[in-house]
């Protein structure tokens, strides 16, 4: 089910190649990686919301990841996480 403030598959299809998907440790230890569009969604949520990272909606993946995939494109692009960031007059 597809929810209106989600990324449609047309925002994704423009913006997926910036975001790799994660591939699994070589020693297959840990948890599989979370998918990245659902961990961006989560980021888009909070962003727009401005709720704490622990209020995140069960739909999305552990907040713990968001946030951690979120601070890990900071270090590599903050000049991309600027160009994704919703302005704060957008509903």
């Amino acid at each position: 089910m597809s929810r209106a403030e989600e990324l449609t598959e047309e925002q994704w299809a423009v913006i997926e190649h910036l975001f790799p998907e994660l591939q699994p440790r070589e020693d297959a230890r840990g948890r599989p990686p979370a998918d990245t569009r659902s961990v961006l969604n989560g980021v888009l949520w909070v962003m727009r919301t401005g709720a704490p990272w622990a209020d995140l909606p069960d739909r999305y993946p552990p907040y713990q990841t968001c946030h951690r995939r979120l601070s890990t494109v900071i270090q590599i692009s903050p000049v991309m996480v600027i160009q994704i960031s919703p302005p704060r007059w957008v509903n």
